[in-house]
């Protein structure tokens, strides 16, 4: 009697019996090649071939078993999990019972609907998704909390030769093979003794018919059956041609004498006075005969099968493969090879993503392939819904596995995942921060940063924060790695202070940064000590004028340069290009005036590659649509909490700035406008000019429209064309 082994398939496991048969030496990995592992009636999946294998080797383990769920489009932007089939031994009303539980408990979010539509043709449980629903996602929480994945413990104890054993999955299958080679000995001995039986009956009735005068004389002068019965037991009787037959018979009580001659049984003189007279013509005759011949062969085969052990296996081995082909029924339990412990975070795919938050709070993520490239200049594309009074005020792109950090206007730091922000439309508003973070009342989020997606290298890492007071503030990335939902503290500010950015940095960086009203400051980073804690304000960073603010932090690699090395390299840069210049740049001014003007030499090829492989280029905007690249090194190194020096003309038809930070020839930017018009544009067809220029038209902005955010992608894709 066995306690809780799964079920298994009929056909597999016949297979494994019969390699055990040719190779009683097989091993497990060979018998699970045949045998997969069970093969539940509800059918459902199994996850994995450790827990089997566990079970299988040791007699004892854990099978973990999923529903049969498929994800189906109901309607538009609608999609729904299709449960058709559940785990082995798992009641169905209990557990969507126990599904809507966890809804209105909120441990399962992104279900709207759930109803039961099983019917004769098969069971149909539909789990109904919200439209920013990931379906992977819940499927994943229905695994972890719900008995759609299920455990059997698979604890193999059985009796075997009437002792309680742990059996393992060979131990089974040998034990099997002795149970059915005790059977068929069994039955072939049963078999044999009513052969002779009945051929011991038939040769008492052949023995009559060859002697059937005498019989019937002897049966004519007797007074009744019983003295009739006594006299033909005590005749003695020729067995002539039975000889042979009585020897295969082997009866000990009934043997030929010396003279080949034999005393009939009681069975054999009671089957003689029942005899029929029809029995006496010549075809009851050969009846007998031929009654007589087939038990003689029967009983030759029984002894023959019992005298060999091949031939009973060889009956064994028939009897499988007969039950095989009349009763085995195809695989229904699936086997996977995937794990049973996935996070919700190995489900999703990885893919860049466009992140875009209003002002007014709501925050989405769209794919990066959604918008394409165009020509400087253009109208742009609708990127985010907005009502009359919000705007786009920010836009990054990451990947979907990337961590972003959310610091808020009290100075508060949140962290998630980008694949958890809503994925929707470009035309759609997307969903409310306060709904997404736990924000206080009168909370918002003023800066999102998104970071290595590898943790373990944040150690590794300086972040620098920057606050529109010009307060800077340097900590090790690290101290924001252990960040929960309910938020941590990030920085101390001040009343109507807010945090403009915060970037990851080295002692080898220099910082930068721009003002809306057109100054820049540029420092090293090592001139800001590292704090140890997240509860402090910072130091001076930009001494600013009354009214202005910071409006950009950018990190820069460390070169050292003279001020004629920087001017000469700038001419020469010129000369290469052929770059317009409204003006000679402070640089080449320095230059002129302390370098070859006073016979200093100029620049020789290995400065000049040293210097080129150098140099960063700062892309700087406006809010007006306009924006220029300029040298890093038009950006002279001071010291912390200056004025600093002119980073681009802010006038009229410029507006105030709103970004500034460094990109490549090869990168792409996307502006976004109060007014949610985006636009894709590469950053190689904007001019490189001074730091003092106007710049050029990158956004042809409408009247009363402002460029609110602008943010870089660091690899082109799509073409170039108007959408």
């Amino acid at each position: 009697m066995a306690t809780n082994i799964p079920p298994h398939n009929l056909g597999e496991t016949i297979d494994g019996l019969l390699a055990m048969m040719d190779r009683p030496d097989i091993t497990l990995d060979e018998l699970m090649e045949l045998i997969p592992g069970p093969d539940f009636p509800t059918a459902a999946s199994i996850l994995g071939r450790a827990g089997i294998r566990a079970a299988y080797a040791t007699g004892r383990g854990s099978i973990v078993m999923r529903a049969k769920v498929a994800v189906e489009e109901l309607r538009k932007d609608r999609e729904a999990l299709i449960v058709s089939e559940i785990p082995y031994q798992v009641n169905k009303a209990t557990l969507i019972e126990r599904i809507a539980e966890l809804v209105r408990e909120k441990r399962i979010e992104g279900i709207s609907d759930l109803r039961d539509e099983s019917d004769r043709d098969g069971m149909r449980i539909v789990i109904e998704l919200r439209r920013d629903a990931v379906a992977d996602v819940v499927l994943n929480q229905l695994w972890r909390f719900t008995a759609l994945q299920s455990s059997f413990g698979a604890n193999m104890i059985a009796l075997n030769g009437g002792r309680p054993e742990m059996l393992t999955l060979t131990d089974m299958l040998r034990a099997f093979l002795e149970f059915r080679e005790d059977v068929v000995t069994r039955r072939t001995k049963y078999l044999l003794a009513k052969a002779r039986d009945n051929a011991h009956v038939q040769v008492g009735l052949a023995i009559a018919v060859a002697n059937i005068d005498e019989v019937i004389r002897l049966i004519r002068t007797s007074p009744d059956s019983g003295a009739a019965r006594t006299a033909l037991m005590e005749r003695v009787w020729p067995a002539r041609d039975m000889a042979p037959l009585i020897a295969l018979i082997a009866d000990p009580r009934h043997a030929l004498d010396a003279d080949g001659a034999i005393r009939l049984s009681e069975a054999q003189a009671r089957a003689i006075l029942e005899l029929r007279l029809a029995r006496l013509t010549a075809l009851g005759r050969d009846e007998i005969a031929e009654a007589l011949n087939r038990l003689a062969t029967e009983i030759a085969d029984y002894l023959d099968i019992l005298g060999s052990r091949a031939r009973l296996m060889g009956i064994i081995r028939d009897e499988l493969v007969e039950a095989k082909t009349e009763f085995a029924t195809p695989r229904r339990t699936i086997i996977l090879d995937s794990d049973a412990d996935m996070e919700d975070e190995d489900l999703i795919q990885r893919e860049d993503m466009v992140v875009l938050v209003s002002h007014g709070g709501y925050i989405k993520r769209a794919p990066l392939s959604t918008y394409r490239a165009q020509r400087r200049g253009g109208k742009g594309r609708g990127a985010m819904a907005t009502r009359e009074e919000d705007f786009v005020a920010r836009l990054f792109v990451a990947s979907t596995h990337q961590p972003v950090l959310f610091f808020s206007s009290t100075g508060q730091v949140y962290k998630e995942k980008v694949w958890r922000l809503p994925l929707a439309t470009p035309q759609s508003r997307g969903k409310a921060l306060i709904n997404l973070l736990p924000l206080e009342n009168g909370e918002r989020i003023t800066t999102i940063m998104p970071l290595p997606e590898d943790e373990a290298s944040w150690e590794a890492h300086d972040v620098m924060f920057a606050t529109t007071r010009g307060t800077v503030r340097r900590n090790k990335l690290s101290d924001f790695a252990q960040v929960n939902r309910a938020g941590k503290l990030a920085m101390r500010l001040d009343e109507g202070e807010r945090i403009v950015d915060v970037q990851i940095c080295s002692d080898k960086d220099d910082v930068l940064l721009t003002t809306a009203r057109g100054q820049c400051i540029r420092f090293a980073v090592g001139d800001v000590r590292v704090f140890k804690g997240r509860d402090s304000m910072g130091v001076r960073g930009v001494a600013l004028a009354e009214g202005d603010s910071v409006i950009s932090l950018a990190i820069l690699n460390s070169f050292d340069a003279s001020p004629a090395e920087r001017g000469a390299y700038l001419k020469q840069r010129r000369a290469l290009i052929g770059e317009a210049a409204e003006e000679p740049s402070e640089a080449e001014a320095e230059g002129e005036n302390g370098g070859e003007a006073n016979g200093a030499a100029p620049l020789t090829p290995e400065r000049l590659k040293e210097m080129q492989d150098a140099e960063q280029v700062i892309l700087t905007v406006s809010e007006n649509g306009y924006g220029k690249r300029t040298s890093s090194f038009e950006y002279r190194v001071t010291g912390r909490g200056g004025k600093g020096v002119v980073a681009m003309a802010v006038n009229d038809r410029n507006g105030s700035l709103v970004a500034s930070f460094p990109v490549a020839d090869s990168d792409e930017i996307m502006l976004v406008t109060d007014a949610g018009q985006l636009i894709r544009v590469p950053v190689a067809g904007i001019r490189i000019a001074g730091r003092a220029t106007q710049g050029v038209i990158v956004f042809d902005t409408a009247d009363e429209e402002r460029v609110v955010s602008v943010d870089r992608i660091g690899e082109a894709e799509g073409d170039e064309g108007d959408e």
